[in-house]
Parts: C-alpha cells; sequence; structure tokens
C-alpha cells in the first residue's frame, strides 16, 4: 500500500464535508463545524478500518452461526489538543472499543515573531506492537506532529502508525514525510493546499480550527 493516501482526490462526501469546515458563512455556526470535523473523523476511520488485520470470528446468531472477519486488534488513538477533540471522537465513534491518548503542544512566540512548538502535556497508555492512529486537522509546518509523535514514542513503539490530517500544506506533508519512517507511518490526507503563509498558515486552508470549533483563545 502506498504510506500516503490522500483521499480528497477521489469524489466522496468526505470533499462535501471539507468544503464546509472551509466555508466562511457555514464556519460561523460552531456546533455545525464540530460535527464536520467528526464526520470526516468518521470517513477516515472508515477507510483505515479497510487496511488493518482481520480475523474470521463465529457470532452466533437467533438461527444459527455466522462466519464474520474481525478486527484483530482495537487501535490506539491519539490527538493535539484542543482542535483534535471533535475530529478525534469521529473516530472514536467507529472504533468504539479503542484506548486514547492526548497530547497537549502550544506555539510559544517570541518578540522578533519566530515561534517554536512546545510540547505541554502526555496522556498515552502502553503503545508497545499497537497501531496508532495520530490526528490533528491540520497539518501547517509539521513540526508539532512530529513533535506529538516522538513524545508518543516515549509511552512505546507502535507496529505501525497512521497519521491524519484534514489539511495540509505542501511544505509540511513534505516535512513529516521526511522526517518519519515511512516504513512504520502511513499518512492520510483530506486535501493538499499550496501556499503557506510567514505566520505558518495554510492558505486557502479553513483559519484556526481550535478557534472555529471552542471560540477565540487569549
Amino acid at each position: 500500500m502506498n504510506n500516503l493516501q490522500i483521499l480528497g482526490n477521489k469524489n466522496s462526501l468526505l470533499n462535501e464535508y471539507i468544503s464546509e469546515v472551509r466555508n466562511v458563512v457555514v464556519q460561523t455556526d460552531s456546533m455545525r463545524f464540530r460535527r464536520n470535523l467528526e464526520r470526516i473523523g468518521e470517513i477516515f476511520a472508515y477507510e483505515i478500518s479497510k487496511v488493518m488485520q482481520y480475523e474470521e470470528q463465529d457470532v452466533i446468531t437467533p438461527l444459527g452461526i455466522a462466519k464474520i472477519p474481525r478486527l484483530m486488534e482495537k487501535p490506539i488513538l491519539a490527538t493535539i489538543l484542543r482542535a483534535g477533540l471533535p475530529f478525534h471522537q469521529g473516530f472514536l465513534n467507529y472504533f468504539d472499543h479503542a484506548e486514547n491518548a492526548f497530547i497537549s503542544a502550544f506555539r510559544k512566540y517570541y518578540k522578533d515573531g519566530t515561534f517554536e512548538i512546545q510540547i505541554d502535556y502526555l496522556s498515552a497508555p502502553d503503545l508497545d506492537e499497537k497501531t496508532l492512529i495520530l490526528c490533528d486537522p491540520m497539518l501547517a509546518t509539521g513540526q508539532s506532529l512530529t513533535l506529538a509523535y516522538d513524545e508518543l514514542l516515549t509511552k512505546g513503539e507502535p507496529k505501525h502508525t497512521h497519521i491524519v490530517s484534514i489539511i495540509a500544506s505542501k511544505q509540511g506533508l513534505d516535512y513529516v514525510l521526511s522526517k518519519l519512517n515511512s516504513e512504520k507511518c502511513t499518512f492520510w490526507i483530506g486535501a493538499v493546499d499550496e501556499e503557506l503563509t510567514a505566520h505558518s498558515y495554510i492558505v486557502p486552508g479553513l483559519g484556526d480550527a481550535g478557534d472555529l470549533a471552542y471560540g477565540i483563545k487569549e
């Protein structure tokens, strides 16, 4: 399987929901914005489920026994706070028995306008030999995602990691592809935008996903 999957290149309902999270008029409804992030997470979860390992099991029905392929394991779902929460919920709706991990990352700005990404908090189960799904709605520079991934590795070595973003900048996507092990990671992207501003915002992008979902922060 190709380790880079850009789902928005194919016609599906995914593009309908991506168009809504980008749309400045629809964005004014924060509840709908969160729900659309959740729906997009559900679509990604379904697509990722197709490449996971299954085993045939007997399921007892009122009239007999049905042999049905079922997931051999439940993945661990991880996200970066706070914008990732509704996106994460979409995955949890489908992988409803999954364990979960949460990372707090933030931009520390300096007087000259530059910034660095810092990890503030991590909560995660043991990741050794597990399937990890790390989701973040926006992949701008790629720095927060790679730092979050490195921080998660302090909790064990996953057998495989699926990294998921709704919108990525080309620069950020190139960065994470160069930094993370292509044999151990698969990247799932909704859409790739060409431009990244000097302040590391994706253009056309959608704006600040966290603010649109939960309100403007100070």
